[in-house]
């Protein structure tokens, strides 16, 4: 089963771009997956071959660089990532790109100078940085502090588990800039990656997304330019929670364009793998788990669509369907994709087939862009 979205939602100029961006990523990122996960980086040259696709910056209007693509465009690339298989080895580098959209929505004038025409052709990339050694998905525990010192910000503390950082040449940096206000006292700024005091730790090791790689950051005593705030001082809660709504809708959306590769891809193997003198489809286990993730994957792909209606209708991811679709896709792209493994039997955990790297990079979804756990607590607190 292809996508099987609600095609009414997208207009012919979307479905021309998806077919633009299936190809960029069959031709130009999935033949090299092995190869950039073994060397825990993508080359350089994926990212300006990506700018020169028109697949980079999909909201940056023409005046800056950009294709000038609408909030739809952008769904596109996270439903043909999630389909692909490249979207296992280099789907947490490839969302950053959202990050143009953050600062066409917050960033001065200046600063869209700056960095969206370079971003648009592949040749800055950024990385955000929010996850603390000792802190997570609750923002008001950050502790990484910038405090004023005249015409700069004085920058100290640490971050980890940061997307990209091997080849980020700026960073976001979530900070404290009135460490006594919990939430309320967060900002954002721009930390380009020579800065002095600015130390590159540990590419971190894990089970998946190799090639999208991860690690930490120490700040000492970094000195950066006022102009260099992004948004509103103390007003980051209001950037970050903008910029969630959306990650956490589109990872929702990989997830399940992920869990329908997965099916596609056991249906087809089931179909011609033999045992007992018949194929594995014609067993009726087999048919009756393959229902049971078709059925999951249709009630996935209505939920998707209605909050794409949402958006079409209010112009803004409404923030409760984000959650619950965070919540409960990942989920479901668990189970579906642990089914799939299992059907293939022996081959499902050897990382020659595909399945095996969905299966390791599905288990990220549940974690990425706020934990399951952190869904249902904010599920939860709105009931009362």
């Amino acid at each position: 089963m292809p996508l099987d979205y609600d095609q009414t939602l997208f207009g012919d100029e979307h479905e021309i771009f998806r077919r633009s961006v299936r190809h960029f990523f069959e031709t130009q990122a999935e033949p090299f997956c092995e190869e950039w996960d073994a060397a825990h980086s993508i080359p350089r040259a994926f990212w300006r071959k990506a700018g020169e696709a028109g697949i980079l910056g999909i909201g940056v209007p023409e005046s800056l660089g950009g294709p000038g693509g609408d909030f739809m465009h952008r769904i596109v690339i996270a439903q043909e990532m999630g389909y692909s298989i490249a979207g296992a080895s280099i789907g947490p580098a490839f969302q950053r790109d959202q990050m143009c959209e953050q600062l066409m929505d917050f960033g001065s004038d200046e600063q869209k100078q700056r960095y969206l025409p370079r971003m648009v052709k592949g040749e800055c990339l950024m990385a955000f940085t929010v996850t603390e050694p000792d802190s997570g998905s609750d923002l008001s525990q950050i502790r990484t502090t910038a405090l004023r010192d005249g015409d700069h910000w004085v920058i100290n503390g640490a971050k980890t588990y940061i997307s990209g950082i091997a080849d980020a040449d700026t960073f976001m940096v979530a900070c404290k800039t009135d460490p006594e206000a919990g939430a309320r006292g967060i900002s954002v700024i721009f930390v380009d990656r020579d800065t002095p005091g600015l130390n590159i730790g540990r590419t971190l090791k894990k089970m998946g997304c190799h090639a999208s790689n991860n690690g930490e950051l120490f700040f000492d005593n970094v000195r950066v330019p006022a102009k260099n705030l992004f948004g509103p001082e103390n007003g980051g809660f209001k950037v970050l929670a903008l910029s969630l709504n959306r990650d956490r809708l589109m990872w929702s959306i990989i997830s399940h364009a992920a869990a329908t590769r997965a099916f596609d891809l056991t249906l087809a193997f089931v179909k011609n793998r033999k045992g007992f003198g018949q194929t594995i489809f014609d067993f009726q286990n087999t048919q009756f788990k393959l229902a049971e993730m078709y059925a999951e994957l249709m009630v996935g792909q209505a939920f998707i669509d209605r909050a794409l209606q949402t958006y079409l209708r209010k112009g803004e991811v409404d923030m409760m369907e984000a959650t619950v679709a965070k919540l409960w896709l990942p989920e479901m792209e668990g189970r579906v994709i642990d089914q799939c493994v299992q059907l293939h039997g022996g081959a499902g955990y050897m990382d020659e087939y595909p399945i095996s790297r969905l299966y390791t990079a599905a288990r990220l979804h549940r974690i990425f862009a706020g934990t399951t756990e952190i869904m249902r607590l904010q599920i939860g607190r709105s009931l009362r």
